[in-house]
This record gives structure tokens, sequence and C-alpha cells, in this order.
């Protein structure tokens, strides 16, 4: 007789029945211990598919709030070592935040300005050009080898641009989309720009003020791991930015090189889209191969395509896995699968925000789940304490 089966016949012997408890625990132990725990790792993976099915709902809901708020949070992040040097050198914030504002919007308009000075410059010759050269192919189409006709091309062509209608509107009108109107993007842009002062002006206050929100004995694991998950925002943020600065400067002197027109414009569009890991600069790059084919000719078309996956080739396999692998800990596996889910749910809004989200989460669970916070360390650099002068840090410490 075993030690489970004693009590119960105790029981009966003094006139009692087995309890619900009683049955349930021999029902439970009934059933193989791997699946107790795999049933158990189920519900709970279950409940938490679902309180992010609702998060992700809610951000959808929200949408025209959440996407200023990230992209505020985002330049933060790209703005925080050049405004916490200003700090940490005694220049007063507010001058702080003027100077990082106007510097930003100094850069922006500069380099929409050389964009729109070389367009204007280049921009008639360029259409003389690709209309010679779409001319050029509708013709070896109908004599060539193909031997099409003109309604044959046509409808070719009507299905291209179809296609493409399409998925320019799966792009842009993807769950998170920015807005449909002008409205919209107004609204949105001054949003951002009211986050983003009022972040540099007193984010340490908000994030005290949040950290209020939590029960007081998760306070400080809160605070210590959202603490390394900023710090881990900021890194991405340079790392992004050096590897776009790379992107467009390899991209754009191929095309001077190879005398491709509007040089500038495309290094302008490549570091914008290199803000996209791994896909960006790819699908902005081959707007430099379209201007080289119709431009010049199939050869220096080449030359140029063979420029871009250069450039791409030194970013996956130097940059990425070097630079941003130690910046974001994150494999560069997962940051291409995290942005093509990111795209798939929420279009580009959600391909740029999917890495820095996806490194955040997982520093956030690492910190927590290793115990490191438990050292009660306030490394530099993160979002309080690096705008602390030293003297104020010493007594507070």
């Amino acid at each position: 007789m075993t030690d489970e089966q004693r009590p119960r016949k105790r029981d009966l012997l003094w006139g009692r029945m087995p309890t619900d408890r009683t049955i349930s625990t021999e029902a439970d132990n009934s059933v193989p211990f791997s699946l107790r725990v795999g049933a158990s790792y189920a519900w709970r993976l279950l409940l938490i598919a679902a309180a992010a099915g609702v998060i992700i709902w809610l951000v959808i809901l929200l949408k025209l709030l959440v996407i200023p708020l990230l992209v505020g949070i985002l330049i933060t992040a790209l703005l925080w070592p050049a405004f916490g040097w200003m700090l940490r050198h005694r220049v007063p914030r507010w001058l702080a935040i003027i100077v990082s504002l106007l510097g930003t919007i100094a850069i922006v308009v500069g380099l929409m300005w050389l964009v729109g000075w070389q367009v204007s410059q280049e921009w008639p010759e360029v259409q003389a050009r690709t209309v010679t050269a779409v001319e050029g192919l509708r013709a070896y189409l109908i004599d060539g080898p193909l031997h099409l006709t003109d309604s044959q091309i046509q409808d070719y062509l009507d299905q291209g641009f179809e296609l493409l209608q399409q998925q320019a509107q799966l792009l842009w009108s993807g769950a998170l989309a920015i807005g449909t109107t002008a409205g919209h993007v107004v609204i949105g842009a001054l949003l951002t720009l009211f986050i983003l002062i009022c972040l540099l002006a007193d984010g340490g206050g908000i994030w005290r003020w949040t950290t209020k929100l939590f029960p007081k004995d998760a306070r400080l694991a809160v605070d210590a791991s959202a603490r390394s998950g900023w710090r881990t925002v900021v890194n991405y943020a340079k790392t992004q930015l050096l590897v776009a600065t790379i992107d467009s400067i390899g991209i754009g002197l191929g095309a001077f090189l190879l005398g491709v027109p509007l040089p500038i414009p495309v290094a302008v569009l490549v570091f914008l889209g290199a803000f996209v890991p791994i896909v960006g600069a790819v699908t902005t790059g081959t707007v430099a191969v379209f201007l080289a084919l119709v431009y010049n000719d199939p050869w220096n078309a080449l030359w140029m395509l063979i420029v871009v996956i250069g450039v791409q080739q030194i970013e996956g396999h130097i940059l990425q896995p070097i630079l941003m692998g130690s910046a974001v800990k994150v494999h560069p596996l997962a940051v291409v699968l995290v942005v093509a889910g990111g795209s798939m749910i929420a279009g580009i809004p959600g391909a740029l925000f999917a890495v820095p989200l996806a490194a955040f989460v997982n520093v956030v669970a690492v910190s927590l789940s290793s115990g490191s916070w438990k050292t009660g360390a306030r490394p530099p650099g993160d979002l309080i304490w690096s705008t602390v002068p030293r003297e104020r840090r010493k007594r507070s410490t």
C-alpha cells in the first residue's frame, strides 16, 4: 500500500468519503508528468498571446497616438548622445533642447534642398532620356525576337501597374498606417514634435511617474530593466545612423562615379530607407539601378546593381553582425524575421519600429530573468542619471 492510499483507507474506516481535493489530486497524478508540464506551458502561452492580442488591438485603435509616440522616442534616442554630451558639459537644458531641435531641422532642410536643387537641374534631361528608353524598349519588344503586339504590351503594362498599386496600397495602408489624410500627417508631426520636446525637457520626470504605476516591490526591477532597454535603443539608433550613412555614401558615390543621374537624391533616399534594416537600402538602391538603365545602358545598370549588392553584402556580413549585433544583442536572422513580421502586421511603421522594439523587449526580458537588476547599479548613459550633474549624483548615492 502506497502513502497516497493510506489516508484514503483511513478515511473509509472512519466513515468519511474522499474529498474533491483528493479525487483531483489522484486525477492529476494519473496524467503523465510531461503532459502536465506541457499543458501548464500551453495555457500560460495562450494567456500571454491573448494579452498581446489585446495590446495590439489597442495600438491599432490608438494608432494616431502610438505612432507619433514611437517616432518621438526613436528621434529622442537619435539625439540623445549629442544632447547628453551638451548636458554633461554644463550647457543649460533649454539651450541644449533648442540646439538639438534646430540642428536636426537644419540637417533635414539641407538634405531636402540638395535633393530639390539637383532634381531641378537634371530632371528635364532625365525625363527626356526616360521617354527615349521606353520607346526603344517598346520597339525592341515589337521588332525583336519576342514579336509582341501593341495590345499585348499594353496588357502587360496594365497588369504591372495594377500589381504595383496593390503592393503600394498594402504597404501604405497597413494596420498602423500613419494616416489617410494630410490632416492626420500634420497632426502626427506636431504631436511628434511635442512628445520630443517633452522627452528632452523632462524625460526623467516622466519615467519616475511611470514607475509609480507599478507595485512597490516591482519598481526596482522595472526601473533597472527599462534603463537597460533604453540604452539598447540608444545604441541601436547610433548604430543604425552609422549604417545608413555608410550605405548612402557607398551607393551615392557609386552612382556618381558611374554617371548615373541624381546621385544626391539617390543617396538621401538610401539614407532614409536604411533605417529599415536589411531591406530598406536594397529597395531604395533599386532606384539607382533603374535610373542607370533608362538614362545610360544595360551595362551601366549592371555595374550599378553590382555596387548596390556589394554595399549590401558589406552591411549584411560586416556592419549588421558586428555593429548591430553587439548594439542590440539580436541575431541577424531575428532582425530579418521581426522586420518581415512588422511589415506584414503594420506596413512601413511596423518595419521601422520592429527591431528597436524587439531589442528593447529582449533586453528587458533578459534583465528580469537573470536578476541583474538586483545589484542596484545605475550604469552611465541611462534615461535619467546621465543628465544629473556629478555633484548631485555623488550626494544621491
